[in-house]
This record gives structure tokens, sequence and C-alpha cells, in this order.
């Protein structure tokens, strides 16, 4: 059960090499109003300053975030281990808790020059870098987000990845998302509160999330913004988690009793409450563990019956507890999805089929499957038989005989021709001389009468004799010598060295999809192969 949360980790990890969300994976994303408390609730879970902090809109990049529970340094076997050799495989327990980090990716060291730090912290996109000073972390968050959105106080959607190791964290996978906010500030868009809501919407429709509502006791809990928006991604509030921070600056005389049972607005899995640190208390330095001991006291002064269920630290468990739960229900889900989308990237690959090197072969090849192809076309032994359209010879065969003869039929030999201009033509073509020795009047009476009787049935020969003689002559010279010199023409003209790469030269958008594909596909097995060692460990250890 303790291993389930570094599995998630491990599968977002492998995700994350190939920039894909094709897989919904189970985490919690904490969602509230600008200044709610947000990142205070996420710094006491660390227990270290890494945010940024701010007037207006500070987060502006979903903030990924994995908390690593690592073994403190007295139950190391060595001061300068690597972090790979700190992680256990599945199923060994590695300290009270059971809490194992788990990982065979390559790189994963904390030795760091001359340090060993018991807490670092490691950006995704600063690669294997380790980071020991928690404001170094805070600044390059800040860095990261304006590299991205500028100075505008815009937002992006584009995530952010950190992972934080620490012994004094438990398992936990956190998305901070930009907090809700009404009206636009300075340079920022009109429609700030539009894009807010929709990125926010974006990660907790994911049903495999858990709902983090962040909602600050000194306000009506009933417009809290947070608790709006789980409400719907989800109506029936199975995901959702309430957390009421600054329950110390509530008015003199009244309490958050009502809030924290449940009595104002009912949440299925909870509402915990926590101190956050006033900015006096930030401006002054206080640490998280001074705050931790603050509010546990605050807790026993004025909610003695809820101490044991509300603060920081049973936030914590609480956390770790739902998503591991939450983990175990979805896993069954999340391997039958990975095995159905490994399939599915499988079949894509082998449609894109493999890059093309000795060229000469495949492009002779490609000349005598197509010259095959064009010829059992027309002949009608093609494998592929058209149903719905006449092609090929059919096609040829079907114009010769119906649409040519169709057209020769409404021929009319005389459209356009009248007796007259044929003897006029022929008295043209006599010139001065007379045509013949008879008088040319009794003459043109018998040709006239001649050629009414002759001139259909002349027509009709002619007719006839050209309905046969052309589909002959076109099989004969046109289609019967293409299929037979097809091949060789085509040989002659493009098989040839100078012509091979422009004839085979493979797009760059297929190359780039056969890449994506192929590192989809290795994700997809590292993630199926992840799944099922951790099910056969479980297994094992139920045995």
């Amino acid at each position: 059960m303790d291993q389930l949360i570094p599995v998630i980790n491990k599968l977002q990890d492998v995700f994350n090499t190939v920039g894909s969300e094709a897989i919904q994976l189970p985490q919690i994303v904490v969602v509230g109003a600008q200044s709610s408390g947000k990142s205070s609730v996420l710094e006491n879970l660390v227990g270290r300053d890494f945010l940024p902090r701010g007037s207006g809109v500070v987060t502006r990049r979903p903030l990924i975030l994995q908390l690593v529970h690592t073994p403190p340094k007295n139950k190391t076997t060595a001061s300068k281990k690597s972090a790979k050799e700190e992680k256990p495989k599945v199923g060994e327990d590695d300290d009270e808790d059971g809490e194992a980090y788990f990982s065979d990716d390559e790189g994963e060291e904390t030795e760091k020059d001359n340090e060993d730090p018991e807490e670092w912290g490691k950006f995704l996109h600063l690669k294997e870098r380790v980071i020991s000073d928690f404001s170094e972390i805070c600044d390059e968050i800040e860095r990261e987000t304006e590299r991205v959105t500028g100075n505008n106080k815009g937002i992006s959607s584009e995530p952010i990845r950190l992972k934080i190791y620490s012994p004094k964290v438990l398992n936990l996978t956190l998305v901070d998302l930009p907090g809700v906010t009404k009206v636009p500030v300075g340079d920022q868009p009109l429609d700030i509160e539009h894009q807010i809501r929709h990125l926010i919407l974006q990660y907790i429709s994911n049903p495999n999330s858990i709902i983090l509502a962040v909602t600050p006791a000194n306000i009506d809990l009933a417009t809290s913004e947070a608790i709006k928006i789980a409400r719907e991604a989800d109506p029936d509030g199975n995901r959702t988690l309430a957390v009421c921070t600054k329950l110390d600056l509530m008015d003199h005389g009244t309490d958050a009793l009502d809030i924290l049972f449940g009595r104002v607005i009912p949440v299925k899995l909870g509402i915990i409450g926590i101190m956050n640190r006033s900015q006096l208390d930030i401006n002054n330095r206080k640490t998280i563990n001074a705050a931790l001991k603050d509010e546990a006291s605050f807790f026993q002064k004025n909610y003695p019956a809820l101490a044991s269920r509300n603060g920081t630290p049973f936030l914590a468990r609480t956390l770790n507890k739902l998503l591991m739960h939450h983990i175990r229900n979805c896993l069954p889900d999340l391997k039958s999805r990975v095995n159905a989308m490994t399939s599915q990237y499988q079949h894509l690959l082998q449609s894109y089929g493999e890059p093309v090197e000795d060229k000469g072969p495949v492009l002779l090849q490609l000349i005598t499957r197509f010259a095959s192809a064009y010829c059992a076309i027309i002949e009608g032994t093609a494998r592929d038989i058209e149903t719905t359209e006449l092609c090929g010879g059919a096609r040829i065969c079907y114009i010769f005989h119906d649409t040519f003869g169709q057209r020769l039929q409404k021929m009319d030999a005389l459209e356009g021709l009248s007796t007259k201009d044929i003897l006029t033509a022929i008295r043209n073509a006599t010139g001065p001389r007379p045509a013949l020795f008879v008088p040319e009047i009794s003459f043109e009476l018998l040709v006239k009468r001649q050629i009414r009787k002759l001139i259909k049935s002349y027509f009709m020969i002619v007719r006839k004799s050209i309905q046969d003689s052309v589909p002959k002559a076109i099989m004969c010279f046109l289609v019967n010598f293409v299929k037979e010199r097809i091949q060789s023409e085509l040989v002659e003209k493009l098989y040839k060295n100078e012509m091979f790469n422009i004839l085979l030269e493979e797009a760059e958008r297929m190359h780039i999809k056969r890449k994506e594909a192929g590192e989809m596909l290795k994700a997809l097995q590292r993630a199926g192969h992840i799944i099922s060692e951790f099910a056969a460990n479980a297994l094992m250890l139920v045995i």
C-alpha cells in the first residue's frame, strides 16, 4: 500500500519524458481563490519556504509537485551515497512509516560536491541538477514562470515539474494552480478570470484527481470560490477535501466549529482546519517548524476536541491516505488504459513503416508493384475489386461500347449541311470547266435523287466502320502498348541515382510522427512494466 504513490510518481516521470498527458494519473489538485493560503498549505506540507510570494496572481503556471520521502541521514549506511542507493526495491520497508521511493531512473543522485543534504529539489527542465538551497528553488520557479508567461502577469497551462526529497514529507503528488481572481490587475488580460477557471477545470475534471479546496475561515464558506468550482467538476463531492485556512484570523467571539464539523457546507471527504503564518511572521522569517508548533498550541487551546483531527500533520496524513486509496481504486482502470493505448500505438507505428535506408531496391520494387497493379486493374484481376464504380479495363469497355457507340448513333450526317451547300461545294471544285458533258441541270436532278437514297446507307457503313475500328486501334496502340511498356518506361525514367532522394525522401512531418509514436510506445510499455511489477510484488507480499 505504501508503494502506491511512488508508483504513480514513477509513471508520471515516464510520461513526462514524452511530454504527454494522454494517461490521466491520480494526483491532488490544490484550488482556491487568490490569497486564500494555498502557498502556505503547500509549504507547511513540505516544511520549507520554497514558493514565490507577493500581491496579485503569483502562481501563473501549474506547479506539479512530487514529495518523495527519503530516510533520515542517521538511517543511511553512508553519508555520501547516491539517491539511487537510498531507493529500496518494491516491497522493502525502509523506515517505520514504510515510505519507500523506488525508481530505477539513472542519475537520481544526491551527491553534490562536498554536500550531502537531507532535503533537496529537482526540476524536470533542469534535468538532474540537485538544488539544496530552497530559496534557489523559489527563484527558479519565478524565472521559469517568467520565461513562458513574461512579466505581464498572464498565465500559462504549461506546467513546472518539481520533485522535493525530504525525510520530513509523506509521499504525495500535488498540483498547485493559479488562484481564482475576479478583476484584472495591471496589464493582465481582461479575461484572466475565465482563463484561470478554464485551467483549473482542466485539471480537476480528471476523474482520477483529488480536489483540495482551500478556503480561508474569515470569509463566508457559502461564497467560497474553491468549493464552487470543485462542485462543477465533482458534483457528488466524492473527490473533494476542503481545507479551512486562517482560523486564527476569525472575528473575536466566533469559532469554526460549525465549519469544521461540516454543518455549514458538508464535504464528503471532510474539512480540515490549519493555521497559516501571517505576513508579519514571514517577514520576521518565522520558520515552518515554529509555525507548526504554534498551530498545535492553537488547536489545543481553542479546539481541544478537534485538535487531533486538524492541523498540518493530520492534513498530510489524510492526503497521503486518500491518495493511496484513490490510486488503489484507479490502478485496474489505469492498467487497462495503458494496455489499450500500447496496442493502439503499436498499430500506429506499424502503419508508419520503417524509414527507407537502401532506396534503390525499394524504388525498383515500387515500380514493379505499380506496373503489376496497373495491368491487373486493366485486366480485371486486381485483388481489391471496386464495387462503387467502373474502373480500369471495365471503364474502357464501357466507354467503347456504350458512350462512344451512343454518341455515333446520335450523329446526323447532314446536320448543318443543306443540298445547296453540297452543290455549291461541287461547283467550286470544278472551277471554270463544266463537271460533266451532260447538262448540269439534269445532272443536278439525278444527283439529288441518288444522294437522298444512298446518303443514310453510306453514313451507316462509315459509322459502323468507325465504331469497330476506333476501339480496336485504341486497344492495340494505346492500352496494350502501355501495359507492355509501362514498367520498362518507368525504370528508364525513374531508376536513377539522382532520382532516389527526390522520389523517396520522407516528409519531415512523417519523421516527427514516427519518432513521437515510438517514444510514446516506449513510455507506455515502460508504464505497463511498472504497473505489472508492482502488482506482482504486491501479490507476493500477500502470499
